[in-house]
């Protein structure tokens, strides 16, 4: 079978990588994919992940049995109702249902009318408005743009100043375009944060390997929010107990609030949550595999991830056994100079002649130049995976070969984990 996964970053390797275990599988093409991700599968650089009408002609016109449409703007944008039309099957949710993610407002109200555990929250369609409930609000606040923003659109201010300043930089100079024609500004919770993804086929929900994200650009959690510099697995805060409480306060509930809203979720949905001193909340929803989570979550599965994904397609999750690894996995990102500001591309990658067995390299923002040389391209180079039967050894291990990774202005962090490693010690 050849199949078809749309993206091309750190988070569409690791799907690729994990789909090449089935051995029915034969090629898989990837739109547009990366230079590193030509390793493992068919890149067509000429087809961005965003051109629905080329998606579909590629998929029709190359018999794909099985797509993945892996990031958020084509999920959004219907990719996943288009290649349906076509009878294609694939994994993903519709336009509909991917709005838990596109609408911040969607998902909030969502939130609201089911009684599931979140922030309290207003929306704003106009700066003045939004500035004038900041001068009776307290602080620190949370600011959302209400659509897509590549993991960026969300603002933390701990005074009236900062959050005058983040409302304007959205709704007035259009950091994020139209995404920041419509704010949320939401209490500020406190408490450990923790990403459970979950696949799901709209009724049957199958929660992966809970994990922890490290937004900041700095070490110490410093600096601007990026789309991740880092990741583990499993979280040690998300307990059984804990998870058995999301499952009937969060999971569940918001399974049964789409179907009610006529555009059930089928596909991964990725709950961003904290665990507060009331319980647990939703922070954010996503409609598709977070980045860089999927990295350290899809090494730990045992259950073939095709097998996983038809059965979401055809909605016979419930009758399927998703079984996960005992061990713990971490991801060190390798970042250009500058990001998430302004960085320079087209330096070259060097790379370990070979990695062992427990690594794995994830290319997110690469290229091949016209020499064959593998280059910078994205703000976001590397993802270095290590698993490990203890945290304390894949982190040891991600770290070593993230060191024998170099290219000219190479950024990490040197801590992630560490939050993880206290609280495993506690």
């Amino acid at each position: 079978m050849d199949l078809l996964v749309v993206g091309g970053g750190g988070r569409e390797h690791a799907i690729i990588k994990k789909l090449k275990e089935n051995p029915v599988v034969e090629t898989i093409y990837a739109l547009p994919g990366n230079g590193g991700i030509a390793a493992d599968a068919v890149c067509v650089p000429q087809i961005s992940a965003t051109d629905i009408g080329a998606i579909v002609d590629f998929a029709v016109s190359h018999a794909v049995g099985f797509a993945v449409v892996a990031p958020d703007d084509p999920l959004a944008l219907g990719c996943v109702d288009a290649l349906h039309a076509a009878g294609i099957p694939c994994f993903g949710p519709d336009a509909r249902a991917a709005r838990i993610e596109s609408s911040k407002v969607f998902a909030k109200d969502l939130m609201k009318k089911y009684h599931i555990p979140t922030a309290r929250y207003e929306v704003f369609d106009t700066p003045a408005a939004a500035l004038a409930y900041l001068k009776t609000a307290s602080f620190p606040i949370v600011i959302k743009a209400d659509g897509l923003a590549l993991g960026k659109g969300v603002l933390i201010s701990r005074s009236y100043e900062e959050a005058e300043d983040a409302v304007r930089t959205m709704m007035e100079d259009r950091a994020f375009g139209d995404s920041g024609s419509r704010v949320v500004i939401e209490e500020f919770l406190t408490g450990p944060e923790v990403s459970v993804l979950a696949f799901t086929d709209g009724t049957a929900i199958a929660p992966m390997v809970s994990s922890m994200d490290h937004k900041r650009v700095g070490d110490g959690d410093t600096g601007p929010n990026t789309g991740g510099m880092g990741t583990v697995a499993p979280n040690p805060c998300y307990t059984e107990d804990i998870a058995r409480v999301c499952m009937d306060t969060i999971f569940l509930p918001t399974l049964a609030a789409m179907r009610a809203e006529s555009c059930p979720f089928k596909g991964c949905l990725y709950f961003g949550l904290m665990l507060t001193p009331d319980g647990p909340k939703v922070i954010e929803y996503n409609c598709r595999f977070g980045d860089p989570e999927t990295q350290v979550v899809l090494p730990l599965l045992k259950t073939d991830l095709l097998t996983v994904m038809q059965a979401v397609e055809s909605e016979t999750l419930g009758s399927l056994t998703v079984e996960w690894r005992h061990a713990s996995a971490a991801c060190v990102i390798l970042a250009s100079g500058g990001y998430p500001g302004h960085y320079e591309k087209g330096k070259p990658i060097s790379l370990p002649a070979s990695a062992p067995g427990n690594v794995t390299i994830y290319h997110a923002g690469d290229r091949l130049d016209e020499n064959g040389q593998l280059v910078t391209s994205g703000g976001r180079v590397l993802g270095v995976t290590a698993t490990g039967p203890t945290l304390r050894q894949a982190l040891h291990d991600a770290y070593a070969a993230a060191r024998a990774v170099d290219f000219d202005g190479k950024y990490l962090r040197h801590d992630i984990g560490q939050r993880a490693l206290a609280a495993l010690a506690d």
